[in-house]
């Protein structure tokens, strides 16, 4: 018998609407849960809001509580400004303690002359001083050192040369004018400031360290009205001086032997300056 054929299967053109219901179910879907999201609940709003207003408040308190800021490192620039100051604050207290040494060195030495008023040992605001009656040293109208009266020069010299202080050496007269031997005055004052400062060098002091100035009758540390006050201004300044040579005071409050404690304990930042007063009869 002949072999049948199997029919031809019929092309189905409508396929694609599977997928376009497919389609349709899934966006019906999304618009369901879309609709369901849109339902505000208003309790559970209000709770949220208050919820969100607390947090806020709380973290602006907290922004206004003060936190404490730790001190700032300092800088390479202020670590060496801090060393710095601390080396200069340690060489001014070596320096007081030096001057105040050679203050009480002095007073020691000349504690006799202090007691009977011949010497007055003296601070100032650039070092320490010594004042020495004129006749001691000088005849009237003289400006050579006498031989017998060196011993006090030899003892200042003596405490002096081993150190490396500047040392201004200051003549000073009265108002009374001298016409044998001196034109004036001012020749008078720095021949007797020259005089001490050869003898100073002779006696071991570095003549680097040793200036001669002659200021004649204008600095004056007692009236010219009288003839003590005359006999004070006759004078020879020795400074040691623990800073530049500035104006130096009228007048200088005088140091005794019994006020060495205070002069170690209270010596003033500058230093000690020592004036050695030379009157003449």
């Amino acid at each position: 018998m002949p072999r049948r054929h199997k029919p031809e299967e019929h092309e189905n053109h409508e396929r694609w609407l599977v997928s376009y219901a497919d389609f349709i179910t899934l966006l019906l879907a999304l618009f369901v849960v879309m609709y369901a999201i849109s339902q505000v609940n208003a309790g559970k709003s209000r709770v949220l809001a208050e919820s969100l207003v607390n947090a806020l408040d709380a973290q602006t308190d907290q922004r206004n509580v003060v936190v404490p800021v730790p001190d700032p490192v300092p800088s390479i620039a202020d670590s060496q400004a801090i060393k710095k100051a601390n080396h200069l604050e340690e060489t001014r207290r070596r320096q007081q303690e030096r001057m105040a040494a050679i203050a009480h060195d002095l007073v020691s030495t000349f504690a006799p002359l202090v007691e009977n008023g011949q010497v007055r040992v003296v601070r100032s605001s650039v070092g320490l001083g010594v004042e020495i009656n004129a006749s001691v040293l000088f005849a009237p109208g003289q400006a050579e050192v006498q031989e017998n009266s060196s011993r006090v020069l030899e003892a200042v010299a003596l405490v002096l040369k081993n150190d490396d202080y500047a040392i201004q050496v200051e003549g000073h007269t009265d108002n009374i004018p001298i016409t044998e031997k001196f034109p004036s005055n001012w020749e008078l004052s720095a021949m007797r400031a020259s005089s001490v400062v050869r003898l100073l060098i002779n006696q071991g002091v570095d003549a680097s360290r040793l200036t001669a100035v002659g200021h004649g009758e204008n600095r004056p540390v007692d009236t010219n009205d009288s003839e003590e006050g005359r006999m004070r201004n006759r004078r020879v300044t020795v400074m040691i001086l623990s800073t530049p040579p500035e104006s130096l005071p009228q007048v200088f409050p005088e140091i005794l032997p019994e006020d060495l404690p205070g002069v170690l304990a209270d010596s003033s930042s500058h230093g000690i300056a020592l004036p050695i007063m030379i009157s003449r009869l």
